[in-house]
């Protein structure tokens, strides 16, 4: 090797470890794979606290699967009413899932699946009577749900998350409307969701 030649390696090895310093803690932890602790650098918020609060919505989700189920299992709900309940169960599954990916993938441990016993106890099934009990029942879950959502959003620095939250509220409020609509109920006024 002759010494221009040396002084090219030189030179090239200096600059990439010259570089090394200039990498920043966040890029150094998305080339290590370590995306969580990323998002904390790089933003400032904390991935455990966006993983604790979409577990509380994912608590909700396994909740509102359970009510659909003990619902269909009232032998109260006639046919018709009965496929929109289990096409409402399917989206509360499709939002369990993803908010079971999203924690996971943020680190965290998604909160466990209760009884379905115990669902029925905590949420006093056993006072449902009539198809429009179970309706109105369903209904309260809803708008809960919906209004969760809702406030949450602000809880979360990763728009995304928010956003997500804001998807989430909207299937809740088309359920709701839904479920107003087979009780005979008015749609419910302007800006009703979230207050």
């Amino acid at each position: 090797m002759n010494k221009q030649q040396s002084v090219a390696v030189i030179s090239r090895r200096g600059v990439v470890l010259g570089a090394v310093p200039a990498l920043s803690a966040t890029a150094v932890a998305l080339l290590a794979g370590k995306p969580a602790w990323a998002a904390k650098r790089e933003t400032g918020h904390d991935p455990a606290r966006d993983a604790s609060v979409l577990n509380t919505a994912l608590a909700l989700e396994h909740e509102g699967i359970n009510a659909y189920t003990l619902g269909a299992q009232s032998k109260l709900l006639e046919k018709p009413v009965l496929a929109v309940a289990t096409k409402f169960q399917d989206d509360h599954k499709a939002h369990r899932d993803r908010l079971i990916a999203i924690i996971t993938g943020l680190g965290g441990t998604p909160v466990a699946e209760k009884s379905l016993s115990e669902y029925a106890q905590t949420l006093q099934v056993g006072k449902l009577k009539s198809q429009a009990d179970v309706l109105d029942f369903a209904m309260g879950l809803e708008r809960g749900a919906a209004n969760a959502y809702l406030g949450i959003i602000p809880s979360f620095a990763d728009r995304e998350f928010a956003k997500l939250a804001g998807q989430l509220a909207a299937d809740e409020s088309g359920h709701f409307i839904v479920l107003a609509q087979a009780l005979g109920r008015p749609l419910p006024a302007p800006m009703s969701f979230g207050a």
